[in-house]
This record gives C-alpha cells, sequence and structure tokens, in this order.
C-alpha cells in the first residue's frame, strides 16, 4: 500500500476495481522488499510466486531539452518558474510558460488566467517582483508541494488557491462581500457553489456580461443531460391515505392529553 497521505495524490476511479479485489483476481500487498527468479517478497513477508511480468510504474522526469537550463531548470522534477508561469533569471519578463502545472481542476480555465496575467505582464500593466523575491517565492512554494504532493508531483497545484491568487494579481478575483451587499443571490453561488471559471469573469480586465447567468444556471446545466425523458405525475394516493394523514395529527394531539391529564 502506498505511504502517501490522502489528497496526495490523484485519485483513480474503476468500477471494476472493487469487484477484482473481492473475487480475488487483484490481490492489495504492501512495499515489495525483494524480488527473486520467479517472485515478489513483500514486507510482511508474503511471497507472491510465478510472476510472468513485473511493471515498474515510475512515471516519468521532467525535462525540456529545447530550452536552456538557465531558463527553465529541472531539478529533481522541481521546476523553477515564479507563480508557475515566468523564468525568474530572466533580465526582462519576455517569456512566459502556460500551462506547465498540473491543477487540481480544469486545465483550460488555468491556462487562460495564466495567459491573461502573461498579457498584462508584457504590457507593463503588472510588475513582477525582484529576482530574488521570485526565487524565494518559488523555494517557498516548492518546500509546501512537495510536502503535499511528494516529490513525484512537484507540478501539482491546488485549483482554487492558483486561481484565486493569479485573478488577484489582474483584478479579477471576486469581491464576496461587495457581493453579498450587492447581489446577494450571486454572492452566495460563488462563495458555496462549485469554482467555475466564470466567477474570474464577473469584474476586472475581461469583464462577461453573461458570467452571472451562467453562474446562476450552471446547476441547471449540469443535470440537464440526465434528464433524458419526460416522466408524467405521480398517481394520486388513495382516499384512505388521505384520510389518515388527515387524522394522524388531532389523534397524536388527543393521545397527548389523555396521557398528561
Amino acid at each position: 500500500m502506498p505511504l502517501n497521505g490522502p489528497l496526495r495524490k490523484e485519485p483513480v476511479f474503476n468500477d471494476e476495481l472493487p469487484a477484482r479485489i473481492l473475487c480475488g483476481t487483484v490481490s492489495i500487498k504492501p512495499i515489495v522488499t525483494k524480488f527473486t527468479e520467479t517472485s515478489a517478497v513483500f514486507e510482511d513477508g508474503t511471497v507472491f510466486e510465478a510472476i510472468d511480468c513485473v511493471i515498474f510504474a515510475t512515471g516519468y522526469g521532467y525535462a525540456y531539452p529545447f530550452l536552456e537550463d538557465s531558463i527553465i531548470k529541472s531539478r529533481n522534477n522541481e521546476v523553477t518558474l515564479y507563480k508557475g508561469i515566468f523564468p525568474p533569471q530572466l533580465e526582462k519578463p519576455t517569456m512566459a510558460v502556460i500551462g506547465l502545472v498540473q491543477s487540481l481542476g480544469a486545465a483550460i480555465p488555468t491556462a487562460d488566467l495564466q495567459a491573461r496575467w502573461a498579457a498584462k505582464v508584457f504590457t507593463n500593466a503588472c510588475v513582477l517582483p525582484t529576482t530574488n523575491e521570485m526565487m524565494d517565492d518559488i523555494d517557498e512554494k516548492m518546500g509546501k508541494k512537495l510536502k503535499w504532493f511528494g516529490q513525484s508531483h512537484t507540478l501539482q497545484t491546488d485549483y482554487i488557491t492558483y486561481m484565486d491568487e493569479l485573478s488577484s494579481f489582474i483584478g479579477a478575483k471576486p469581491n464576496i462581500p461587495w457581493l453579498f451587499v450587492t447581489d446577494p443571490q450571486l454572492a452566495l453561488e460563488v462563495y458555496f457553489g462549485p469554482c467555475s471559471p466564470y466567477q474570474f469573469r464577473l469584474m476586472g480586465p475581461g469583464k462577461w456580461d453573461g458570467a452571472r447567468s451562467a453562474i446562476l444556471t450552471q446547476w441547471k446545466r449540469t443535470v440537464k443531460p440526465t434528464r433524458t425523458r419526460a416522466v408524467g405525475e405521480a398517481q394520486r394516493p388513495c382516499h384512505l391515505y388521505d384520510l389518515l394523514q388527515m387524522l394522524f395529527f388531532p389523534v397524536f394531539f388527543l393521545a397527548v392529553l389523555l396521557t398528561f391529564y
């Protein structure tokens, strides 16, 4: 079994796996301690005999041979990019890397906000910190990622935190207190509903007039594919059921009175 804590790895959903485990065609084993010519020995002392093949799911190392190391350094799967976008080593911010994050959410909205911020930086509407400040931020974030996601997932990024951070740089982060004052219905949906990308088009540059309607109707669009047929009205219960329902509260009230008096 893996030693990673909850939420450190991406969950894998397979409807058939639980049934395979129950019927014994898939076995859950602890860490492998050694291999012999035909068997595997596990940490708990059990041995799995007559193995046909072994698949090492080690993943991949990150490398960018088309770029110099001075632009994007990859150290033990760690990428030195400020906020996952800007190389801090460049004298001027003339390069932005879009999409080099594994967000725990939708990839396209993440890349969209990255590109919007990069466009602001390129036009001098937003100014990046100094090189030292960017490197300090990279080291701090990398330490947190190693703690949260492990060595093999240093590109992993928390979706909501990352989107809020990027949108705040360009003034597109929703102002929840102001929304509660001006539009309580929308504020409730933004705060308690899903973090859909429409909310980053409510205000600031790139504002979209249809964002509010899209947010308030997102649940309708979510359940619409499941409504594949029109269901008729339910049959009316029999009159006896109606009579019993009408008599329940009077009888209950009378029983209480008789009990105490």
